[in-house]
């Protein structure tokens, strides 16, 4: 009789089996954590690099990473945006999977959800089918939080990882390596990376996949009515009479001064519109924040205005401008241009 019980398959009270299927998840991400911790650092030694997306910030993020001595493999669609890198030593790919089959840590930064879903995700293309078990995606594109949530789910089934970390400062922040990023996904993973973050910038953990995306649309809500505020200030200060120069030279010490005065105040007076952050770009970035607060029940009236105002500029073929082109919408709405000062501060010089 003893002998029998033992032998009798054992059977879980069904609360107790859902108990366990439902663990499962929590127990493979605790296992891949694990993981993380048991393979080598992250040096130029043991990391191979892929790059996807050489375009105004991916080619200096880039850069710093070749400058560091990693051996580095990029993909972009224009061939002419990746000669910089490739003269520097990096090789190229004709494909994001081949960029993942040759790497351990795959960087992207590329322009819209759609893209992103394209390089990282096609079953024929794409990174993920490429990237071998316990290799990493780092998406630093400002994309839906829902689709960075669905990245690390595809990434997890495969035992890959997953990284959501958009950045924000724009070129001068691309350049001079001093980004904000921001990261959503395993803390263990993302300290993992660190020596590679740390080469483009500050690295803010944000939380689970797809908080990094949330950190910087709201980083975008708070920038769109800076920028209102920014050009709004000089048209003011041009129709009172002002020298702009001087009345932004002033309120910059001041409770006024921002980085977007500091990264675009001289470049709106000199009209250098050329993109640091494209128009077209940032109503993407824009638009994205809009549909969240309508999935959130939230009214953010500064945001709606600041869309609509970057929408007229792509209205009137700006969208290849920077997104201090937004002075542009401003003198239309009030009848007046800049532009004198642009040539008297020419003629000065």
């Amino acid at each position: 009789m003893r002998l029998s019980i033992l032998l009798r398959p054992y059977a879980l009270p069904c609360n107790s089996h859902n108990r366990l299927l439902s663990s499962l998840p929590l127990l493979h991400r605790t296992m891949a954590a694990a993981a993380a911790t048991n393979v080598e650092p992250i040096s130029p030694s043991t990391t191979r690099v892929g790059w996807i997306g050489t375009g105004v910030m991916g080619r200096s993020m880039c850069g710093h990473i070749i400058k560091a001595g990693y051996k580095v493999t990029v993909f972009n669609r224009t061939l002419s945006k990746a000669q910089p890198l490739i003269d520097m030593g990096a090789r190229l790919a004709q494909s994001p999977l081949a960029v993942a089959s040759q790497s351990d840590v795959v960087f992207s930064i590329v322009g819209f959800p759609s893209d992103v879903r394209s390089v990282l995700l096609d079953s024929t293309s794409g990174a993920l089918p490429g990237l071998r078990p316990g290799g990493v995606l780092v998406d630093m594109t400002t994309s839906e939080p829902s689709l960075a949530a669905e990245i690390s789910a595809a990434a997890t089934i495969k035992d890959c990882h997953s990284v959501d970390a958009p950045v924000s400062g724009g070129d001068r922040g691309a350049k001079n390596g001093s980004l904000a990023i921001f990261a959503g996904g395993d803390k263990t993973v993302i300290d993992r990376l660190s020596p590679l973050f740390a080469l483009m910038g500050r690295v803010n953990y944000m939380g689970a996949p797809g908080k990094g995306q949330f950190a910087k649309l709201a980083n975008q809500i708070t920038i769109a009515s800076t920028m209102v505020g920014l050009v709004e200030g000089i048209i003011y200060a041009h129709k009172a009479g002002l020298n702009v120069e001087s009345y932004l030279n002033a309120i910059s010490t001041g409770a006024a001064g921002s980085k977007s005065l500091d990264l675009y105040g001289s470049r709106i007076l000199k009209r250098d519109f050329e993109a640091g952050f494209y128009v077209n770009h940032f109503v993407k970035d824009l638009g994205i924040c809009l549909k969240e607060c309508q999935n959130m029940g939230l009214a953010l009236p500064g945001l709606a205005l600041a869309q609509q105002l970057y929408l007229s500029l792509k209205a009137h073929g700006e969208g290849n401008l920077g997104t201090q082109a937004l002075i542009l919408a401003l003198e239309r709405l009030n009848n007046v241009s800049l532009e004198n000062l642009a040539s008297s501060n020419s003629a000065a010089n």
